[in-house]
């Protein structure tokens, strides 16, 4: 069973660490500032639109502004954001999205939408539009912000950066001053930085929401640097492991491979950016000391190095004395692919899913998109373990999922506002696997059941054991089997088997039907599976009548009682209508949804019904056109 063991990871550290050998940064962090220079005429709700971010989230990172009326012109004001890895590890940044207005060009997008936190060239290179032909209205822009999560070689007092864009007038002790920073810690994080020039960005220690700079922390783990360092001692190890002929041909070449890459990157391999433990963690869990590597007797040394990305390899005994023996008492669920456990290990919360050996194909395919796709959004994967059976070792959501909270007896009724922002987180993390990686992630099981929520009703979208890559602008392409969850199936891939982002974006208006109504994707009248019809349909006959607006409510959520907004509830059934759409060209994408449901949650634009079933008109209700 060892040798199965070492075998199955050293395949690991081959399919994960040549998509990272050659990457700058191997992840992002999960807070950021941005330094937004109010210009005259700009106000909290503009920057709150085009960052993406609630004003009451704002406020809290700006204990100088009592309220969003008194912001003053000529000041700044920082703003959270995630801090991502991009550009197939090129560079840390974020990914914003602006719905373009008539006159727009990318020097103004830049320069005074954004304040210069971007520049033209980032605009240029991650958009399709030329710089002289940018649409007049009804476009979207990719808007890279560039950002820091630290450095330990510099400071580990600062975790927490503000990315400043340096204006006319500025100088090093200004910005210094400013920020209750020493000149010299300014010039340390920005040796490169000229201060006479009156533009460019700085990367400054930020405070948090308590007025804290927080330090960087870093917790104890094995870089991909230990998997560099280590090469000869892990490749002289494989000559004692009995390995097929082609395998064997295979993992020699990669050592071959990675020397090389040692050689090559020797001078520059202390230049990979450091992560701290509290950026890296999005649910208070850590794994510290010497044990988190994960490594033991019998298995490969440099397994820790290539999961770097928040993933620990766990024993089966650590895994065993954490669950009680996998005891009913500590079986929190139970899935198409395995049961799932509750467990305390190294004194953190996590979430065990236990799955067959049979079920490699979904194992990897969950571990390969979690250990290299880290959003606010998405379930974050702790580590995993291959002994005996296949296990999974989760972030414990606390709150379970939105299915148990629609028809559980023993949850308490979501409030409608709650729902609106579940729906909205759940989005965002759709759209970060849709828009923002390389290749594209497409998770084909989105359901109700699949979507988790945090303790303070945050949602995270789960379970991508049966997530299917493709790349960047593919419209489809054919899949060898049925999979996902009947209900939640466009006409498409239930019958053809085409598989795109828009059969999540079908999901997912099934979701927010689900959200509105607290019905199954399938409701069973009379509990008779024949007479049973399908969400979509009993919406859809409803919202094509006339007086839909009066026969709506027969299908809100009882329980809601009359503690909703008629007109923000025809709205997301509205939104729904159009992701449902059975042609799936004309149903917008996740990025147009995030803007929507953005849009809805402040309740300040008027939506038009028909503009859903064209993503560029969608896009204009971030302006109010």
């Amino acid at each position: 069973m060892k040798l199965i063991t070492l075998n199955f990871s050293l395949l690991l550290i081959i399919g994960i660490f040549f998509s990272v050998a050659d990457s700058t940064c191997r992840r992002g962090c999960d807070l950021a500032l941005a330094s937004y220079y109010v210009w005259l005429g700009s106000d909290l709700t503009f920057i709150s639109n085009v960052t993406q971010t609630p004003i009451a989230t704002i406020l809290s990172y700006n204990p100088q502004i009592p309220n969003q009326d008194s912001v003053l012109a000529d000041s700044r004001i920082n703003v959270p954001f995630p801090c991502d890895c991009l550009a197939g590890g090129e560079f840390l940044g974020h990914v914003f999205t602006y719905a373009v207005n008539s006159g727009d060009t990318y020097e103004h997008v830049a320069q005074t939408s954004y304040a210069n936190l971007t520049t033209v060239e980032l605009l240029q290179r991650f958009n399709r539009y030329p710089a002289y032909n940018v649409p007049d209205r009804g476009a979207v822009l990719n808007v890279t912000v560039r950002c820091s999560c630290g450095d330990r070689d510099v400071d580990r007092r600062y975790g927490l950066f503000v990315t400043y864009p340096l204006r006319v007038g500025e100088t090093l002790e200004s910005v210094a001053a400013a920020n209750n920073l020493s000149v010299d810690v300014v010039r340390a994080f920005n040796p490169t930085a000229n201060f006479s020039a009156g533009s460019g960005l700085l990367y400054i220690p930020g405070r948090d929401q308590n007025g804290n700079y927080p330090p960087l922390n870093t917790r104890y783990h094995v870089s991909v640097l230990y998997f560099y360092k280590n090469t000869s001692k892990f490749c002289g190890a494989i000559a004692g492991i009995s390995i097929a002929g082609v395998a064997g041909v295979f993992i020699v070449a990669a050592c071959v491979y990675v020397g090389f890459l040692r050689k090559k990157n020797e001078g520059k391999i202390q230049l990979l950016p450091t992560v701290s433990d509290d950026q890296s963690q999005r649910a208070g869990t850590s794994f510290k000391g010497p044990d988190s590597s994960g490594t033991r007797d019998g298995t490969s040394p440099g397994i820790a190095g290539i999961t770097v990305d928040k993933s620990v390899e766990f024993s089966y005994e650590e895994l065993a004395n954490a669950t009680d023996d996998f005891s009913i008492a500590n079986k929190i669920g139970e899935g198409g692919f395995g049961a799932v456990y509750y467990a305390e290990l190294r004194g953190e919360k996590a979430a065990i899913k236990k799955m067959d050996m049979q079920a490699t194909k979904e194992f990897l395919a969950e571990l390969k998109v979690l250990t290299h796709v880290h959003h606010l959004n998405l379930v974050r994967l702790i580590g995993y373990c291959v002994e005996g059976s296949l296990f999974l070792v989760y972030e414990f959501v606390e709150n379970g999922n939105i299915s148990q909270h629609l028809r559980g007896t023993d949850r308490e009724p979501l409030p409608w506002a709650t729902r609106v922002q579940i729906a909205l987180d759940s989005a965002r993390g759709l759209e970060y696997i849709h828009e923002h990686t390389v290749p594209v992630y497409i998770h084909r099981d989105i359901k109700s059941a699949n979507i988790l929520i945090d303790k303070n009703f945050h949602a995270k979208v789960a379970d991508f054991g049966l997530a299917k890559l493709t790349e960047v602008g593919s419209n489809s392409m054919p899949t060898g089997r049925l999979v996902g969850t009947f209900g939640y199936m466009p006409p498409e891939y239930a019958q053809y088997g085409d598989v795109s982002p828009k059969v999540d974006v079908y999901a997912f208006g099934v979701v927010i039907y689900e959200l509105i109504s607290a019905k199954e994707a399938i409701v069973k009248a009379g509990g008779s599976a024949a007479d049973s019809r399908g969400l979509v349909a009993m919406f859809e006959e409803v919202l094509n009548r006339p007086n839909s607006s009066e026969e709506l409510p027969k299908l809100i959520d009882p329980r809601l009682g009359d503690n909703y907004p008629l007109d923000s509830v025809q709205k997301m059934a509205q939104l729904a209508k159009a992701c449902t759409h059975e042609n799936p060209q004309l149903r917008p994408s996740m990025r147009s949804i995030v803007v929507a449901l953005m849009t809805l949650s402040s309740t300040t634009e008027d939506w038009d019904v028909g503009s859903f079933y064209g993503n560029q008109g969608l896009l204009n209700l971030m302006s109010g056109r």
